[in-house]
């Protein structure tokens, strides 16, 4: 059985990007105003959506080509969403919350859900990409059908979540 590419460098990637993010919250960086990138990163999130499902639309239809740009720029769209994502969080104080009654519940199960899978997808997209650049397309192929959902739902529920609290910034 052929070695899994690049697999050290994505167990690092995958504990780095997350603990890195999670450090970066505990620091406040002054005098910048980022207020401006949250609705651009949530949109960010929804073109992402829309790009993932045109890209398993155009490897259905034997489309190679276009699926391979979709995704780059679905991977591109991603790195960007986390710097942005980062920048807002460092120099801005976390947004509380503030619906009332189940909606309430709703907001904080779509957050730990979409903070929880959006951990989870680090991995599965840096190995589902691993598998395509060694053209090990079975395997890609078999690894894509968990990644393409939940790295759908962490895109979707991006937005929402944004939808939620914006009315709270």
């Amino acid at each position: 059985m052929a070695q899994e590419p690049y697999k050290k460098l994505i167990i690092v990637l995958s504990v780095v990007i997350p603990l890195a993010v999670a450090l970066l919250f505990q620091v406040k960086i002054e005098g910048y105003d980022f207020s401006f990138l949250p609705p651009i990163y949530a949109t960010i999130n929804g073109v992402t959506a829309v790009l993932l499902i045109l890209a398993v639309w155009a490897i259905k239809n034997k489309k190679r080509t276009l699926h391979e740009r979709l995704m780059k720029v679905s991977l591109s769209l991603s790195a960007l969403f986390l710097v942005m994502y980062v920048l807002y969080h460092i120099t801005s104080d976390s947004t509380p919350y503030g619906g009332e009654g189940p909606v309430k519940y709703l907001y904080y199960f779509i957050l730990i859900t979409h903070i929880l899978l959006s951990i989870a997808v680090v991995p599965l997209v840096l190995f589902t990409l691993s598998r395509a650049l060694s053209a090990n397309f079975e395997k890609h192929k078999a690894l894509a059908k968990f990644t393409f959902p939940i790295w759908l739902y962490v895109a979707v529920t991006g937005v929402v979540v944004y939808l939620m609290i914006s009315p709270y910034y």
